[in-house]
């Protein structure tokens, strides 16, 4: 086929399509989806998201095990949040360093400060999870917000953005939970990774259709946590504690998000890529526990960015050495139009967040991190052995 004097071949006719189609699919993912936390943000200051009126009680709880460094660090900047009534509990999973004696000083000087433990032996699979479920048996007040003990909440309103989501409607609320800033590159890898889950997951719950949450900002109710029979369903499984609860209880109805600044958590983030890539190996161990509808949703979009990435470096290298300019040029054309939505949507939500920006390194993040999880889903240990923590 000829045009404008240049010759398409069959092959390259059928690349173009499959970028035009991949592209679609791709735009739909980034403002449907991922253009959420920009779209709530925006309701937000157009006074257009309903938060409660009342301050309610909340009840925060943190399992430990071996992280007295941690909390020594951060529990601190838990218990002097400006909410008016809340308590914090801490769960010792176990712990062989002195978690035991710095918790029994720092409920000398905190009252609000409550402390429990999971029973030695104890023989589940999960101690985090029965160690959770021990914290929210013995937590006073309905409204349960979660964290980790190596976690830094962004201010001393972080507790009270997350509990001004709660409602009788609303049993979930989703917040971010960053990695914070260090030098070097797996730092920037590990800091984009976990932006753009949070642009996916806190999007599509904006777009009604939520999937999962973090452990390190995410709240509920005790009511739900105990109609739902807790971790009934995933006592079998290492991890799932957060994603799988939510994936299993959230719905369009009765989830909130919060991406407010303040309500960020900032956590310790791996110095080593073995280490960061066991992480994401346990995080990924239970993503094939989803629902249906949910796995659909993850897996079409990182495949349409594979054929997005194949066509384009193909017909990138046949433009060239064909000689066609037009090829070339719609080409380069497509892949900048994806491009700049992508350091728009990515950065606006960093900006929002709090978090750092992107912008040369997004082309290879967005196709080493996807190759990763392929990785790891197709090869990765089913049973990880490193520590729930």
């Amino acid at each position: 086929m000829e045009l404008f004097g240049f010759y398409f071949s069959y092959l390259d006719i059928a690349l173009f399509v499959v970028l035009v189609i991949a592209l679609f699919v791709q735009l739909y993912y980034y403002i449907r989806y991922f253009m959420g936390i920009i779209r709530h943000n925006k309701k937000i200051e157009k006074n257009k998201v309903i938060f409660s009126e009342t301050q309610e009680p909340v009840s925060v709880i943190i399992c430990a095990r071996d992280e007295v460094e941690n909390l020594q660090k951060f529990l601190p900047f838990v218990l002097e949040q400006k909410h008016p009534e809340y308590e914090v509990i801490v769960v010792n999973d176990g712990s062989t360093d002195d978690t035991a004696d710095f918790l029994s000083l720092m409920t000398k000087k905190y009252n609000h400060l409550r402390t429990t433990f999971v029973p030695a032996g104890a023989s589940n699979i999960s101690t985090k999870k029965l160690g959770l479920t021990l914290g929210i048996k013995a937590a006073k007040y309905n409204l349960l917000v979660f964290t980790d003990a190596d976690c830094m909440p962004e201010g001393e309103n972080w507790l009270s953005t997350i509990a001004r989501n709660f409602s009788p409607e609303k049993e979930f609320v989703l917040g971010y939970g960053g990695y914070l800033r260090k030098k070097g590159f797996l730092n920037r890898l590990i800091k984009f990774d976990t932006l753009f889950i949070a642009i996916q997951y806190l999007g599509m719950a904006a777009a009604k259709r939520p999937y999962m949450g973090v452990g390190r900002n995410l709240a509920y109710h005790k009511e739900t946590f105990f109609n739902m029979k807790g971790f009934a369903s995933s006592l079998n499984l290492i991890s799932g504690d957060d994603d799988l609860l939510v994936n299993r209880g959230a719905t369009s109805e009765n989830t909130a998000i919060e991406v407010d600044s303040e309500s960020v958590t900032w956590s310790e983030p791996k110095t080593t890529f073995r280490n960061w890539y066991y992480q994401k190996e346990r995080h990924l161990s239970v993503s094939n526990y989803y629902n249906c509808k949910s796995k659909l949703r993850l897996a079409v979009e990182p495949i349409s960015r594979a054929f997005f990435y194949a066509a384009c470096i193909a017909l990138v290298v046949f433009g060239l050495l064909s000689f066609n300019w037009i090829l070339l040029g719609s080409t380069v054309f497509l892949f900048l139009l994806r491009y700049g939505l992508q350091i728009y949507v990515i950065n606006k939500s960093a900006g929002i967040l709090g978090e750092r920006k992107f912008y040369l390194t997004v082309p290879f993040f967005d196709t080493i991190l996807p190759l990763i999880s392929s990785f790891i889903l197709v090869f990765g240990k089913k049973n990880h052995r490193v520590k729930w923590k």
